[in-house]
């Protein structure tokens, strides 16, 4: 823990893209991603309040094929605190029913790493995460 960056932990524009992009990647060598859920705190916060959530990890639920376990060299390799499960879709059904809200990160808002780019002070992310589970 002590390599996290902490100023980081909560930065969607520098998160998201890292699970969205490079994250992805890694987990697409071994198999394919099928989807990307964010649940927990950030899955039932509206985007624009997500500064009430400084120091707040990210939890991610990333359905693939068949399970990967170990996938903390992933989340830590770039000092993001970031509680990730990739799982079967099955069996993430049976975890995201657990919780009251969840947005689908992916294929659904098929978002793209520029779309988290801030253009002239505004933040153009709250607009892609609206899909609830």
């Amino acid at each position: 823990m002590s390599k996290i960056s902490f100023n980081k932990i909560w930065q969607h524009e520098q998160v998201l893209p890292y699970i969205l992009g490079e994250l992805k990647q890694h987990i697409e060598k071994i198999t394919p991603v099928k989807k990307i859920y964010l649940f927990g705190s950030r899955g039932r916060t509206p985007t624009d309040e997500w500064k009430s959530l400084e120091g707040k990890d990210w939890d991610i639920y990333i359905v693939t094929a068949f399970p990967i376990v170990n996938t903390r060299i992933w989340t830590h390799e770039k000092n993001y605190h970031i509680d990730l499960m990739i799982n079967t879709e099955e069996k993430g059904k049976k975890f995201l029913n657990n919780y009251t809200s969840c947005v689908e990160l992916f294929p659904n808002n098929k978002l793209n790493i520029k779309d988290f780019e801030k253009e002239s002070g505004e933040d153009k992310t709250s607009k892609y995460l609206t899909n609830n589970c």
